[in-house]
């Protein structure tokens, strides 16, 4: 399950977008540190390959991958010295896998900005080193211990020194986690550490309505050229916070027609999630029979064997091969029986490299 931590300054659009993108109700008033309590909302990923997967398999239960945001209060400049709410709650998106920003990119003179005026860079600068303070507190705590550790000769505090004295250093200059060099036992050590600042981050552009359809503004474009500064690889996705609560409101047989009438495709949640994946080098592959479709997410490149073990760790452990048939395929033939037949069914090793959307059927002995 892909998990992802939204943040942000109060009046953003973060929880009003949150409430759109999982309708889970969350306050989302015109006031700074309306969102108290951390909101957490499951949501599941539209693939319409499981739309067909089902159609055609007749299953007694369908299983979509899903999506959980976690939207905490906003943070404010000073939150780590304990300035509003939000800094309360950043432990709530420890344990999320990447940190999704949303960025204010619209005027509105009914909407408050804490900060006075509508400044993406500004804006994405105070929130970074909010996130940066916060793990210099997580990351001096650590050192003070491995200090003390490694005056006795302790070789696990022997071998995380090195690093955390780097990224007390770069966090202390308010530079993120991810920017510091690490090898691969170190990166190890790094993950264990949960930092805010090493995990990947998206950015999201709330624009108004009227740009939504080209995605782009002077403010997405000052957020941009902040971003391309910083030598920060992340993506921005522009999103509409208002569009995506309308939405979230008609019946799902009007939805369609009223993206249309703005000249969007598709809802920003799905351009989101895909966004996700991307920054986690996630896919899916699938299991079909009688009793379940099911989507499974796996990192792009995974291996017969890891692909199995996340259905259960014996099928990697006891792993002998995988039936597969490929999605061209399978809608090619119109069903994984007619792929059989058809001799396009394929018998894979440990060494297959599973390809998104294959469907797959595991041979396993423990």
């Amino acid at each position: 399950m892909l998990k992802l931590g939204i943040v942000g300054l109060p009046n953003v659009g973060k929880s009003t977008l949150f409430n759109a993108l999982t309708s889970a109700g969350a306050d989302a008033a015109n006031y700074p540190f309306c969102t108290v309590e951390p909101n957490v909302g499951m949501v599941e990923v539209p693939d319409p390959r499981v739309d067909l997967l089902a159609e055609k398999v007749q299953p007694q239960r369908v299983q979509r991958a899903t999506v959980q945001f976690v939207d905490i209060a906003g943070l404010v400049e000073g939150a780590s010295e304990g300035e509003g709410l939000g800094n309360q709650f950043l432990a709530n998106i420890r344990d999320t896998d990447a940190v999704v920003h949303v960025v204010r990119c619209f005027d509105d003179d009914d909407v408050v900005h804490v900060m006075g005026g509508v400044d993406p860079a500004r804006d994405r600068e105070i929130i970074n080193l909010e996130l940066a303070l916060s793990d210099l507190g997580v990351v001096e705590k650590r050192l003070e211990k491995a200090k003390k550790s490694a005056r006795g000769n302790d070789r696990d505090a022997l071998a995380e020194l090195g690093l955390l004295e780097r990224l007390n250093t770069a966090l202390g200059e308010g530079k993120p986690a991810r920017v510091v060099e690490a090898n691969d036992e170190e990166q190890k050590i790094l993950r264990s550490y949960n930092l805010l600042t090493s995990k990947p981050v998206l950015y999201l552009a709330n624009v108004a309505e009227s740009d939504l359809p080209e995605g782009d503004n002077a403010h997405v474009r000052a957020l941009r050229a902040a971003v391309e500064s910083s030598g920060e690889r992340a993506d921005i996705v522009p999103i509409s916070s208002k569009i995506e609560s309308e939405l979230a409101e008609l019946p799902a047989e009007e939805r369609t027609e009223f993206l249309s009438s703005l000249g969007l495709t598709e809802p920003g949640l799905h351009t989101l999630i895909r966004a996700g994946y991307k920054l986690l080098g996630l896919q899916v592959y699938f299991t079909a029979g009688e009793k379940e479709v099911r989507a499974w997410e796996i990192p792009v490149g995974a291996k017969g064997p890891e692909a199995a073990g996340v259905i259960h760790s014996d099928f990697e452990r006891g792993f002998i091969r995988a039936e597969t048939v490929g999605w061209e395929d399978f809608v090619k033939t119109g069903s994984v029986k007619a792929a059989k037949e058809q001799g396009l069914m394929r018998s894979e090793g440990k060494e297959y490299v599973v390809k998104d959307g294959d469907i797959l059927l595991f041979r396993f002995n423990v």
